[in-house]
């Protein structure tokens, strides 16, 4: 039997365990898993993967699917779910088609047109391996905001032990929705955390969204936007990595009609022997005239042992646009740790001060004060307390 084939009957024989579904899940279901076993998984060879190798999952023997269900949000009964929006946006890669072939308690939210709701939206997951066992998980969530609605979205995942995550979440966004959405990833130090988000912006709505990578041992993050006549996308990010951990942004900006506008900030701090990759691609379509784009990383090495791979991309098929994109890689600025060092500071604490500093770009742009004040302490925890993370 050869690697693959093992590794797709691993999975095959937990699918076929699962308790029958209704008919039109059961198909969908079905269905994912064929498009499962014909793409098996991604390796280094495929250029989507070139600088993540998820061997590590792939050569795992999950056991048992962990429950891995949201708090906070009601869990729709399958028939109640929107089945024109269930499937059809988030790409049909291996890791997707895996999460659908084991679909089975879905954190949906709809808001319905012009609604305005004022608190925010909480949607934990949380997944506990315990001693002996390695658990999966698939969280599927599909949010469906209407024309002139708006909401704000907390998405969470944490856990204890070694498993695996492997989220899905589709984002439909009619015409003149607002929404402001927020992941926060502490997985364990132990875990697996897979996730695809992708996001459909109807003609003048307004999306943001602000991912933030704390934990997990190896941790993909792929974000998708497409944007209608009009439409406005913020995406920003954090990643802080030590140790032997490693995390990968990938994030694709379709301006797929004319007048959109993107703003792009992704900021990492990598020590130990930690590695991280960001790439993010920018699309302007041949019609998508007027468009303005921007889009920005940068990262902060602070040990001789630890890589980042970037790489910005701009695609663009139109003439009337404005667009810009760069990448950053540097150290602590000496001329910073001097002066901090002369005022009487510690040199542990003028780095973690610093440190601080850069992260808190991203934390200053969080609009929930609750959320932001959180943060706030695990980072300063993190950096002064610890001296590292």
């Amino acid at each position: 039997m050869t690697a693959v084939a093992e590794q797709i009957g691993n999975w095959l024989e937990q699918f076929t365990q699962q308790e029958p579904a209704e008919p039109w899940l059961q198909k969908l279901r079905d269905s994912a898993f064929a498009r499962f076993t014909e793409l098996g998984f991604p390796t280094t060879r495929d250029e989507e993967w070139r600088y993540t190798n998820v061997a590590p999952i792939a050569r795992a023997n999950f056991v048992g699917q962990a429950p891995g269900l949201p708090s906070n949000v009601p869990v729709a009964s399958l028939p109640e779910i929107d089945r024109e929006h269930l499937g059809r946006y988030a790409p049909q890669n291996a890791f997707v088609a895996l999460n659908t072939a084991f679909l089975r308690d879905i954190a949906f939210v709809r808001v319905a047109r012009g609604t305005v709701v004022v608190q925010p939206i909480e949607i934990n997951h949380v997944v506990s391996g315990q001693a002996g066992s390695l658990p999966h998980a698939h969280p599927r969530t599909l949010i469906v905001v209407a024309p002139g609605a708006q909401c704000t979205i907390v998405e969470t995942y944490k856990g204890t032990g070694h498993y695996f995550t492997n989220a899905v979440t589709e984002i439909v966004a009619g015409d003149g929705a607002v929404i402001d959405h927020y992941k926060i990833e502490r997985e364990s130090p132990e875990a697996f955390h897979i996730a695809t988000m992708q996001v459909s912006l109807g003609r003048s709505a307004n999306f943001t969204t602000h991912n933030i990578s704390l934990g997990g041992a190896l941790v993909r993050n792929d974000i998708g936007a497409t944007l209608s006549e009009g439409a406005e996308a913020t995406v920003n990010g954090l990643y802080l990595v030590n140790g032997t951990q490693h995390v990968d942004n990938h994030t694709v900006i379709d301006h797929a009609k004319p007048h959109g506008s993107s703003h792009e900030l992704y900021k990492g701090i990598l020590d130990g022997h930690a590695s991280a990759v960001f790439n993010g691609r920018i699309i302007v379509r041949k019609d998508a005239q007027k468009t303005d784009s921007k889009q920005t990383n940068k990262n902060l090495v602070l040990s001789d042992d630890a890589v980042i791979d970037t790489k910005p991309e701009l695609q663009i098929f139109a003439d009337d646009v404005r667009c810009t994109h760069g990448a950053t890689i540097g150290q602590l600025d000496a001329e910073s740790l001097f002066y901090l060092q002369s005022r009487g500071i510690g040199k542990a604490q003028a780095r973690s001060l610093l440190t601080q500093a850069f992260a808190q770009d991203i934390i200053d742009r969080i609009k929930i004060p609750e959320l932001r004040n959180q943060l706030e302490k695990v980072l300063s925890e993190k950096f002064h307390e610890h001296g590292n993370y």
